[in-house]
């Protein structure tokens, strides 16, 4: 069991964490107190609110991610949202396509052609502060690292948090008919998904937005497809934990604090 619990991403992913989508009051109000935490008091990206909830325009409209700690109390860690398109309105845009307006290169991909209830763009990632490893990442509300994906047989190094609300987000997008995700990274997270078997295509120049990003897209089904063998028993853990909160709400059993 021991070696088991080292090398089962799914097993360790299980044992530290447990994920949600944010189907209730409750849960959304726990993303949006974390959002306040990392992007208006820390990070200063948004204005301190009194009651201390971030919250958009883009809300109503998207699915959210919540990863909490899986022994009680269940402290929330961090979460992400997916912004859904609204198909009724094909003049409405998704952020990043207003933030990239003139750096899309649309000879690539013009998301405007596409079928609009089929894309959706991944955004709002946060992890709180004390469930960063490293001093250096309290800056950092994302925090990836190259020495993440290293380590040696007897200590693996994986980044748990981040990655595992990007998986979120992949599974919530392919339950919900999704087939293009957009996302504005941060330049080496496009190396960093490809150890993990995901294509992230550039679709633009980078742009200025709280640092440099870099407009991308992925395909959510070629993702699922070309997940690396090491990876995916925790996209299964992760899709199973999302698939069974929405079984049972569709029950009548939902419950936010089981």
């Amino acid at each position: 069991m021991q070696l088991f619990d080292r090398f089962n991403l799914g097993h360790g992913f299980r044992k530290y964490f447990e994920i949600h989508p944010a189907l209730d009051e409750t849960l959304r109000d726990e993303v949006y107190r974390i959002r306040h935490e990392v992007y208006c008091e820390e990070l200063g990206f948004e204005p301190v609110r009194p009651d201390r909830r971030e919250s958009d325009e883009y809300d109503a409209q998207s699915l959210h991610c919540l990863l909490r700690t899986s022994s009680a109390p269940h402290e929330p860690v961090g979460c992400t949202r997916l912004v859904l398109a609204r198909p009724g309105d094909p003049q409405e845009l998704l952020p990043f396509e207003r933030t990239c307006a003139r750096s899309l290169k649309r000879s690539i991909v013009d998301p405007a052609r596409l079928p609009r209830d089929r894309i959706a763009e991944v955004s709002r990632l946060a992890v709180r502060s004390r469930f960063r490893r490293r001093r250096a990442d309290q800056v950092d509300r994302t925090p990836i690292h190259d020495e993440d994906f290293g380590g040696s047989i007897v200590h693996p190094r994986f980044p748990y948090i981040p990655i595992g609300l990007y998986l979120g987000a992949i599974a919530l997008a392919a339950r919900s008919g999704v087939e293009t995700l957009f996302v504005l990274t941060e330049p080496r997270l496009a190396s960093h998904f490809a150890k993990l078997g995901v294509a992230v295509t550039q679709i633009g120049d980078p742009v200025e937005h709280r640092g440099t990003r870099i407009p991308s897209m992925m395909d959510v089904q070629s993702i699922i497809k070309g997940m690396r063998f090491l990876v995916k028993p925790m996209w299964r853990v992760i899709r199973e934990e999302i698939e069974a909160d929405y079984e049972r709400r569709a029950g009548g059993a939902w419950l936010s604090d089981r």
